[in-house]
């Protein structure tokens, strides 16, 4: 009996970029000063949330949740600087359906084994893109990834794409007015980037299969999550 020759079309249903490929993704673009107001108005906007957000530091998290408490939604920061029991409490009540929004960083989402998230929300592109694969397989493919993307991040968004093989399409958010820029130094907003101004993404190239030979040459590694 001869060996059949014809390639296997098996697929790899586990491998974090196959996962990412699966899950539904968008990006919004936003100024740094517009992002908390957007992240508010996206999950005011949503019929249902069980919403995780990322953020790149634990102090973000923190801030992130009393802005969001402000403003009508019941949502907690989670990190390392809390009580192991604190983390847990909130991660039950995730889980639970008593928290709509957990607000968190990369290091401690991976210890929460969170369950049916509707947003994973990316306030924040980390700068090795295996980071955001392991966001967005947190969804189990149930949910929806989103990324609100700032000026100084595009670098971060191309080194994702490229290793994902995958562009993440652009939407408008609507409904949400941007901050007029006559408001924009008087308004005070849960942000520690510069404030400027929005633009669009900048042209990119595309993500091929082809460039997986250069997946070897990493981002460095994000030092403030820790």
């Amino acid at each position: 009996m001869s060996e059949s020759t014809e390639p296997t079309t098996e697929k790899i249903y586990y491998d974090p970029i196959s996962i990412a490929q699966r899950t539904k993704q968008k990006l919004h673009v936003v100024a740094e000063y517009d992002k908390a107001a957007m992240l508010a108005h996206i999950i005011k906007s949503s019929e249902e949330v069980h919403a995780v957000v990322i953020t790149k530091t634990k102090r973000l998290a923190d801030t992130l949740s009393t802005y969001l408490n402000k403003h009508g939604i019941n949502a907690t920061s989670v990190h390392g600087n809390k009580r192991t029991h604190e983390n847990e409490a909130a991660a039950k009540a995730f889980d639970d359906g008593e928290l709509s929004v957990l607000i968190t960083t990369d290091m401690i989402l991976q210890t929460l084994g969170l369950a049916n998230i509707t947003h994973l929300i990316s306030h924040d592109l980390p700068t090795q893109p295996e980071h955001y694969l392991n966001r967005v397989a947190s969804l189990n493919e149930r949910g929806e990834a989103i990324v609100l993307l700032g000026e100084e991040q595009e670098v971060a968004l191309l080194d994702i794409e490229r290793v994902m093989r995958h562009e993440i399409p652009e939407e408008p958010v609507e409904g949400f007015t941007p901050t007029p820029e006559a408001e924009i130094n008087t308004t005070p907003q849960p942000t520690e980037d510069k404030k400027k101004k929005p633009r669009h993404r900048k042209q990119k190239r595309k993500t091929t299969n082809k460039q997986t030979e250069q997946e070897s040459e990493q981002p460095a590694s994000d030092t403030e999550d820790k």
